[in-house]
């Protein structure tokens, strides 16, 4: 009985990754439940007892991926020097950590989003909140947290969505610069 409620528990996470899969294989248009179902290898009930509608389903999978997002600066975060400049360096090194992952499913996902826009509603906040800590840095240079912040995301966004496809050496002069302004902006 133990196993079977541990496998039952373990369902969410599965059908997730199954819901990945498929975005990563056939795109937002692949993402159905039925799709999702014979990826995962459970009914298309199995599905639709843990999520009940598609939106359902990319609405958790936005969450997790805004949670991976999440934990990712808390961790570079932890890992920057105490100081005004903490967040501004940790937004920086989490992107130049991440900038080479496979962007098939976050690309995606996006599109599934545009399908259900509250989906992005948590995301939105996350900004939000990023947003208010870098403008209640004291730095010399107000905005400068700001202008750090939309500089990265458009240049995830862009290799997000296929815009450019930067080398190693083209982007190792812009991380350098954006962690200049980061030190200067909690300066």
């Amino acid at each position: 009985m133990r196993v079977k409620r541990q496998r039952l528990a373990e369902r969410p996470e599965i059908i997730l990754e199954a819901a990945d899969a498929v975005l990563r294989k056939g795109g937002a248009r692949a993402l159905t439940i039925d799709a999702v179902a014979a990826e995962a290898g459970l009914s298309k009930g199995g599905v639709l007892h843990h999520y009940a509608s598609k939106d359902a389903l990319i609405l958790a999978l936005v969450g997790r991926k805004l949670s991976e997002l999440r934990e990712g600066i808390a961790a570079c975060e932890a890992d920057a020097p105490p100081g005004p400049s903490q967040l501004p360096m940790a937004m920086v090194a989490h992107a130049r950590a991440h900038y080479c992952e496979d962007d098939q499913s976050s690309r995606a996902l996006l599109l599934a989003s545009i399908e259900y826009p509250e989906a992005l509603n948590d995301y939105r906040s996350f900004v939000a909140e990023r947003l208010g800590r870098l403008a209640e840095m004291n730095g010399a240079c107000p905005g400068e947290g700001s202008i750090l912040f939309f500089s990265i995301l458009g240049l995830m966004m862009g290799r997000t969505l296929g815009f450019h496809q930067l080398e190693a050496d083209e982007l190792q002069p812009m991380f350098e610069a954006l962690e200049r302004i980061a030190r200067k902006s909690g300066s």
